[in-house]
Parts: C-alpha cells; structure tokens; sequence
C-alpha cells in the first residue's frame, strides 16, 4: 500500500462540545528491498553459423516489484562466459553476436549474466544463458503460389488484409523474411514476419502479379501473387441471385470447391461463351452452417439476365451442381417470416463496400464485400 489518507477530529470538554476535522495524508516510501527478476529464470537460444555481427539472438525479460524509481533500466553485465568477446549485451537487454560463429569451432556457449536495478543500495541478480551454434541453413524455403479475388463497389476499395502466403522451411530454427519488389509498394505491402498480404485503397479494375521473395537469411525463392480486381457495377445488383449451400464453411468453399463449382454453374447458366459470370460475394447464414453465394451473368453485350430466367436454369441443372456441393436452396425472393398478402414482396440488396470479408487459404483467397438484404410486402 503506497499510503494512507485519515480523517482525525478534535473535540473539546465544553457544552455542548464543538469539534473539527483534519485530513493527514502519509506516504509509505518505497525501499529497495527488490532484486530484479529475470522471466524464465534461465534461457537457452540458439544461433545458426555464418550470421552476421550484430545479429540478435535473446531479449532478456526483467521485472522488479520495486515502484518505478527502484526498478528500471537495469543495467546489464555479462559476468563469465564471454572472455573472448564474442557476445554484446545492450542497455535493453538484447543480446547479440560480435563475431562471426563457427560450428567446427564452439557448438555451445554459456553465459552468466547480471542484472542490477536503479535503487539505493542496488539490487542485483542473475541469470544462465546456454547459447548453442548450429550448422547454417541448408534447405531452401518451399512457399505456394496464391491467387488473390477482389470484388469491391466501383473505385470504394478500402484496402486492408487480402491474403497471406503459406512457406514453410525443414531447418527447425529458420526465420522466414517476405518482402516484396520494391517498384509495386504503392499498391501492395506484404507483413515481412508472417507473409500477410495488405493492399492499399483505391484499386483499379484488373490483374496485378506481384513477386514476393521469401527468405530465410541464405537461400531466397521467389512466389508469384497474382491479383484479380473485380469492380461491381450497381445493375448487378439488381439481377442478383443466391446460391445457399449446406454444411460448408467460406474457407472449405474457397480453397476446395470454388473453381469446381465455377466451372460447372457457367456451363449450367451460360446461354453463349461470351457470357460472364460475376461471383459477388460468399457469406455465412447467421445461427447456421450454411453459406450464401451471390451471383449475377452478364450478356455479351453487356445487359444482365434476369434472375428469373437464371433460376429456370438452376433448377434444370441442380442435379449437375449437386455433384460438386450439396445445395439447400435457390433463392431470388426470400419472403419467409413475412405475412405477405398472396406471398408478394419486394426484395432489395444492398452492399457494405467498407465491412470486407477475407477467406483466405494456401493457394487462395477471396475477399468480398458483405451484403444485406431486405424485404417488404408489397400488399
């Protein structure tokens, strides 16, 4: 407890007696009676061969139950271990190479280290670091092409996480950098610890390939991410029909049947090969495990069928669809839970072009607007 307030009254002997207060304040001062506290109380790390000075193999953690003017900073020490001067300890506590390790030379260093806070007297404490050098790398990094679908309302892309790419490297210790061409940073930018792709806001309509090197600090590989902007236009919105599937998640629906299902609906609903068939947005059914997916066909001479007549062809072709993903329903009008007179009612969609859903898996990845519906009876 760093203090005490109390409320001390006085009151005399007359009639009637009379009374004051006073408020006293005490503040308990903080002693040094603390050593600091390394978190674990050992560490061990490894270093590959061949690294550079400089690099950073542990950050040391250190606490003090102390208040502020008794703990931190701390100063660091390295005590034994380190008589040849191959290591360098920071005023952060990150320890780091000075020379050049070699696995035929030493596999294996140990390090006692020193922590002493900012109290008076000071408090020190200790810590052991084993340090193990391992042979340099010598596997490349394996990583998956990935393709990247965006559908956003014309020119209101506002950028944000599109994909991420999937590498993977059999050295166990292996770090894995990503970077991408520098010539296409003012579109796109990749997360150089997890791979994690993010575009920037304002995307045109089209494709764009970008070339992402993955690296684990001695061989580098380079991925191809190819990028697809689809730009809706609003007269889709109006001849849209829904696909609802059953028992699929996005994710399942993306990495494992979208092209499939694809290939098979265009054949299904498609009157000629100029024909284009525009996915618009996949989204889960809220409360269920069943997924809607909204789609328009454009003509080739750039009208858009009804979805009347794209629901004639569904129905006609649903056994063949079915071969690909269970379908719970077809829907153009979705009237339940209205009590419409003779089941008439005006449907209308609208899209949130800000709230973008990513599903994303290895190979890839669809980002989509969300979609709301709404009906109303048209008695």
């Amino acid at each position: 407890i760093s203090g005490y307030s109390l409320v001390i009254q006085a009151r005399d002997s007359g009639t009637p007696p009379l009374s004051s207060s006073v408020t006293v304040n005490v503040d308990i001062s903080d002693v040094n009676d603390n050593s600091p506290v390394f978190t674990p109380a050992n560490y061990t790390a490894v270093i590959q061969e061949n690294k550079p000075v400089g690099t950073s193999i542990l950050q040391l953690v250190v606490t003090d139950k102390d208040s502020f003017h008794n703990g931190p900073p701390f100063t660091f020490t390295i005590l034994t271990g380190n008589e040849e001067e191959e290591f360098t300890l920071d005023p952060h506590g990150i320890l780091r190479s000075a020379v050049i390790f070699k696995h035929m030379v030493a596999t294996e260093y140990v390090l006692c280290v020193q922590a002493k806070d900012s109290g008076k007297p000071q408090q020190v404490s200790h810590t052991y670091i084993q340090v193990r050098v391992i042979e340099e790398s010598i596997h490349k990094p394996t990583a998956i092409p990935l393709e990247i679908f965006i559908v956003t309302m014309e020119d209101d892309f506002p950028g944000g996480v599109i994909g991420k790419i999937h590498a993977t490297d059999q050295d166990v210790y292996d770090v894995l950098t990503y970077t991408l061409k520098s010539e296409q940073k003012s579109l796109f930018k990749v997360n150089s610890h997890d791979g994690k792709i993010i575009a920037l806001g304002g995307l045109d309509n089209g494709k764009y390939v970008l070339n992402v090197s993955v690296s684990d600090g001695r061989f580098q590989v380079l991925i191809d991410v190819v990028v697809h902007v689809e730009q809706l236009l609003q007269e889709m919105l109006q001849n849209t029909v829904t696909i609802r599937f059953e028992n699929v998640s996005p994710e399942d629906f993306v990495g494992l049947h979208m092209h499939g299902f694809r290939r098979t609906l265009r054949n299904a609903v498609l009157s000629q090969k100029q024909d284009s068939l525009h996915i618009i947005s996949i989204q889960p059914v809220a409360g269920s495990n069943q997924l809607d997916m909204l789609f328009a066909v454009q003509m080739h001479n750039s009208g858009f069928y009804k979805p009347a007549y794209l629901i004639q062809k569904l129905t006609n072709a649903r056994r063949h669809l079915e071969n690909v993903i269970r379908i719970s329903a077809i829907l153009e009008k979705n009237c339940s839970g209205l009590d419409c007179q003779e089941q008439h009612c005006e449907q209308s969609l609208s899209i949130d072009s800000h709230s973008l859903m990513t599903y994303s898996t290895a190979r890839i990845s669809f980002v989509c607007p969300r979609f709301y519906r709404n009906v109303r009876c048209m008695c």
